[in-house]
């Protein structure tokens, strides 16, 4: 069995999510690069050849630094339009000199800036498309456009590419979307170790619901001999430290745990230092075989500007990360779990 799925198996997985939409590649390099020394299991990018790139220049340089076992590296893609793949546009043209820029104060990836033309505007690359910028405006010049990738592009990017894990961050009602978007992941040829499955709780229907959704996407996954993971994102886009968006996910996990299809059950959305003490403290450790760290994990890099800084950014993403790899294994409670773990092993 190899090290990420151990680490799923002893509810230690540890998933870095650089950004669906981010492509801003000296970031992402950064980011892959600590966070594999910190020790993560898992690499959450773009589905994008630049990034790509950029995330396996990282890991070469976390090679030269020590690291014994690379992460896998894994591609997120959607089942149609989703809030994790769009970008933020306005003109700049129409701002009103006077104004205070509070989009600009407001964004977490710093991607409100000043153009090569010398004034404001989205630089294209840093945007991951929380949407915190678009109520922020006073006059609501900020609008969002959706990046999402066009099936005919899939297997041959995957191909190209050759991750070993795919998320597929996915939309109440898109099944039939769902079922085309697996065709085109065979069809790349690429052996894939996982395929996470990204949902929150509907609106409409909450925890029942939910668990409706998995459960079909859970026979097509394995009717296409694929194995889910399955990611509850308690407050998607969010980023927000304190316990308040730490609870969100663990809430979700209480909830939909009892009814979840086989697979491993990995918290994010709102996830940040806390989460495992809310974990520890509501009794569900048993229930969760990981996280994944979005928002809070890049926050924690935003100091790395030179060079001589990276042991310290170090210092700062180990903080996030090795709770969690020194958690006491836990045996997973859940069912799915072990029927997962089971699948597994005949598969190893």
């Amino acid at each position: 069995m190899s090290a990420p799925e151990l680490a799923l198996a002893q509810g230690r997985w540890v998933k870095l999510i650089c950004g669906a939409s981010n492509q801003d590649l000296a970031a992402v390099e950064d980011l892959v690069g600590l966070y594999a020394l910190a020790g993560v299991h898992c690499i959450d990018i773009a589905a994008d050849a630049a990034v790509a790139a950029a995330a396996r220049r990282g890991l070469a340089w976390a090679a030269t630094q020590g690291l014994a076992q690379q992460p896998w590296l894994m591609v997120s893609l959607s089942d149609g339009e989703d809030p994790h793949f769009r970008k933020a546009w306005f003109d700049p043209s129409r701002c009103p000199p006077e104004c205070r820029r509070p989009c600009e104060r407001v964004c977490p990836a710093l991607a409100i800036g000043l153009q090569s033309t010398g004034a404001p505007g989205v630089l294209d690359e840093r945007c991951y498309g929380c949407g915190r910028c678009l109520g922020a405006c006073p006059l609501g010049l900020i609008e969002e456009r959706s990046h999402v990738l066009a099936a005919e592009a899939v297997p041959s990017l995957l191909a190209a590419l050759r991750p070993d894990a795919v998320e597929l961050h996915c939309q109440p009602g898109r099944v039939p979307a769902f079922a085309q978007r697996l065709e085109q992941l065979l069809s790349s040829g690429v052996r894939l170790r996982r395929v996470a499955v990204s949902m929150t709780e509907p609106a409409v229907g909450g925890v029942a619901a939910l668990a409706g959704e998995l459960w079909w996407r859970f026979g097509l996954l394995r009717d296409a001999g694929l194995r889910p993971l399955w990611q509850l994102d308690g407050q998607p886009m969010s980023g927000d430290l304190g316990p308040l968006p730490a609870r969100a996910a663990v809430r979700l996990l209480r909830g939909l745990a009892p009814w979840a299809p086989p697979g491993p059950l990995q918290l994010a959305g709102g996830t940040n230092a806390q989460t495992l003490l809310e974990l520890h403290s509501s009794g569900l450790g048993p229930l969760a075989a990981g996280v994944a760290f979005g928002g809070e994990a890049r926050r924690r890099l935003r100091l790395l500007d030179s060079d001589d800084l990276w042991p310290q950014a170090l210092l700062h993403a180990r903080e996030l990360v090795v709770p969690w790899l020194e958690r006491p294994q836990v045996r997973l409670q859940n069912r799915a779990a072990a029927v997962d773990e089971r699948q597994g092993a005949m598969g190893n």
